[in-house]
């Protein structure tokens, strides 16, 4: 019974968690839009869903940042760092208007990104909203 509900829920559940990692990607890319020489990125969204539902998403090991000193501390790239979302590796974004500074960011790119992301993650919760709704009237007696 209890895997029949994990099923029921698992497409919703996996866009929901790969949006919110997207979403911390591109509002990386606007944090660092006066970043000289930040290379905006991005994750094809629907081969980061289809490699996760396909559990063919390996988790990759957190990569080492290099100590020049024995006085650093030890620590980790951080999750938006270069890797993978679902499997599916982060790609740079093509460059629509060169920069001085090397930058690749297209703030009003982003923006749009980041707004359609957090519109398509809204969507995702109304409709798990609606399947427990639609649960919750199935058990109920009357």
């Amino acid at each position: 019974m209890v895997s029949k509900l994990d099923d029921f829920f698992r497409f919703n559940e996996m866009a929901m968690n790969l949006r919110a990692q997207r979403q911390q990607v591109l509002a990386s890319n606007i944090a660092n839009a006066d970043t000289p020489n930040y290379k905006a990125r991005d994750v094809n969204f629907a081969d980061a869903l289809k490699n996760a539902l396909d559990n063919k998403a390996t988790a990759m090991p957190p990569l080492e940042l290099a100590r020049t000193a024995a006085s650093h501390v030890a620590g980790t790239a951080p999750e938006t760092g270069p890797g993978s979302i679902g499997g599916s590796p982060l790609q740079y974004r093509g460059v629509a208007q060169g920069s001085v500074d090397g930058n690749t960011v297209d703030l009003d790119v982003e923006r749009n990104e980041f707004v359609d992301n957090g519109l398509r993650y809204e969507a995702g919760v109304t409709a798990v909203n609606g399947q427990i709704k639609a649960m919750l009237n199935a058990i109920q007696p009357g």
